[in-house]
């Protein structure tokens, strides 16, 4: 019968039986704070904090950017440059237009961040006990799809008022008079709209942003640092995220543009299905249109959210996010 012993940063094996899954290892928080279990309701609980603060502060820092944006998806005549947007949003509608939808960014974000990060370190683990022999790479697509699932479903009220706030200077302030008058007008369904859109974008972004990152951390370890994670002090490690981090985001933005076009045009009714705004768009523009800005937003984001969450996390003695384990005998 065949035992399976990995070593975490902290130095402890964590083995496995082949048949039984029996687990025999504790992470001990550094800093005296008491033992904690990794993959506890105490770590999953810090790991849904980071996700929620690292996810709204970085998206609430680049609301004007967020702003040009979907302007330049729903009127990209008017609105066909970075420098010419922002110049015209500042001289037609004032320096606050920048900060439409500051709030619905922050609140917004910040719970789809926690369900995010925090159910992601859940189905991991879930999937690697239900999926004891696949591929690494399955185990991170069905852990990122299933945690932004739920993530999407809490930030799509959120994201209808802010499409709509940014676009439709005369439709609300902000969240507080922007969630009833939405409701008053389209009723529940005006805020689930573009959810399956919504899941189109994210979906495909989150599987290729997770799993681009947990490889990249491993990549980077093992050929250009060529330690493991525990060898390398935190400073390297915070490092290693934040390079990951870029890198996962890049590519996930090119995966995704496509259905961030169509989010847009729907909840601003330039379309009423899918397929029209697909017809209206067009299949270039649905890959190009506001990219350059979308890969310069999304970058610096993602690495941000990643160091903040992976800080959250190291300052609570846990060990930052991917990599593997290198295994030592079985």
């Amino acid at each position: 019968m065949k035992n399976l012993c990995l070593e975490n940063e902290q130095g402890v094996l964590k083995c496995w039986n082949r048949t039984e899954k029996e687990e025999v290892r504790m992470t001990r928080v550094e800093g005296g704070r008491g033992p904690y279990e990794e993959f506890s309701a105490g770590y999953y609980g810090i790991c849904t904090v980071g996700g929620m603060l690292s996810a709204g502060t970085t998206h609430l820092a680049i609301t004007p950017l967020d702003v040009l944006k979907v302007n330049m998806q729903v009127n990209p005549i008017k609105y066909n440059g970075i420098s010419s947007g922002l110049s015209l949003l500042w001289r037609e509608q004032g320096p606050s237009s920048l900060w439409r939808g500051w709030s619905s960014k922050f609140f917004g974000y910040g719970v789809q961040g926690g369900c995010k990060f925090g159910l992601y370190e859940y189905f991991k683990k879930f999937y690697c006990d239900l999926l004891l022999d696949h591929n690494k790479s399955v185990i991170f697509f069905l852990s990122s799809a299933s945690a932004q699932v739920f993530a999407d479903v809490a930030l799509c009220p959120f994201e209808a008022v802010k499409v709509r706030v940014q676009t439709q200077p005369l439709f609300a302030k902000g969240l507080a008079d922007g969630f009833p008058k939405l409701y008053a007008s389209e009723g529940l369904f005006g805020f689930y709209k573009g959810l399956f859109p919504l899941w189109g974008r994210n979906l495909p972004y989150s599987m290729i942003m997770f799993s681009t990152f947990e490889h990249s951390v491993d990549f980077i370890y093992r050929n250009v640092i060529k330690r493991r994670k525990q060898d390398c002090s935190r400073t390297q490690q915070l490092g290693v995220t934040c390079l990951a981090g870029y890198t996962a985001g890049a590519v996930g933005t090119v995966i995704s543009n496509p259905a961030d076009n169509i989010v847009s045009s729907l909840y601003n009714k330039r379309a009423d299905t899918v397929l029209q705004a697909v017809k209206n768009i067009g299949l270039v523009n649905l890959f190009t249109r506001s990219l350059p800005i979308r890969i310069m937003l999304v970058g610096p984001v993602v690495t941000m959210q990643w160091f903040f969450y992976d800080t959250i996390k190291v300052f609570n003695g846990l060990p930052t996010s991917g990599g593997l384990n290198q295994p030592l005998a079985e």
